[in-house]
């Protein structure tokens, strides 16, 4: 059975079956939260703009010494030629992400008081940012359901689960609003994210300690042809 199957053992994937895998995963990912370091809703949009195409551990490695020295959005705009790319080079695409970081603290600067809004619509005007990244901020930042972050995580293990057979993010994305109430959607990105980063990996998912491995049809072995 493949990964972007939506029938587990011929029945089709219910709602109950959805609620027993959230309940197992939940269970096995209590504490399940974001984990880029911040301190305010500016300082998450700086680390999630340069976590695109990076591992969190790899950016909370950075930002430290980052917010130090550049502590305030208006920070940013005013910095000399090729400082902030300096903090910013043991990441990757550093000098686009430099760019970004600059003219998003600055748009925040003009049009929002240098704070960073908590409308969608806002958001996704401000340069990097996207409805991935625009949903991490309204959920971590102001408490907001306003839809699923879908990162590679998020992707991979709602296919492998039958949740989803898109692969689009945005697709994705309107299918998990459909199996989960609003007051889950912040809970099902911190969740999926967990599992997919701890146990259900690319290269060799750890199904072994998967608490949902009765319930996946991803987990299961192939059907015998007769």
């Amino acid at each position: 059975m493949s990964p972007a199957s939506t029938t587990f053992r011929g029945l089709p994937a219910a709602p109950a079956r959805v609620r027993a895998v959230w309940r197992r995963l939940r269970r096995q990912h209590p504490g399940a939260a974001i984990e880029l370091r911040h301190r305010n809703p500016e300082e998450l949009l700086v680390a999630v703009i340069l976590s695109a195409q990076c591992t969190d551990r790899r950016v909370n490695e950075v930002t430290p010494e980052l917010f130090r020295r550049f502590p305030r959005p208006e920070d940013y705009p005013g910095a000399a030629p090729g400082e902030l790319e300096r903090y910013l080079r043991p990441l990757g695409f550093f000098r686009q992400k430099a760019r970004f970081i600059r003219e998003s603290m600055a748009l925040l600067l003009e049009r929002h008081q240098g704070r960073v809004p908590d409308r969608m619509e806002d958001l996704l005007r401000l340069p990097g940012v996207g409805r991935k990244t625009a949903n991490v901020i309204l959920s971590n930042a102001f408490g907001l359901a306003a839809g699923i972050a879908v990162d590679t995580h998020v992707r991979r293990v709602s296919r492998r689960l039958g949740w989803t057979a898109e692969t689009d993010p945005d697709k994705i994305e309107q299918d998990l609003l459909r199996l989960f109430p609003k007051r889950d959607w912040p809970l099902v990105n911190h969740v999926l994210v967990f599992h997919g980063r701890y146990v259900c990996r690319a290269r060799r998912p750890e199904c072994s300690r998967c608490q949902a491995r009765a319930l996946c049809p991803s987990a299961q072995p192939p059907a015998s042809e007769d």
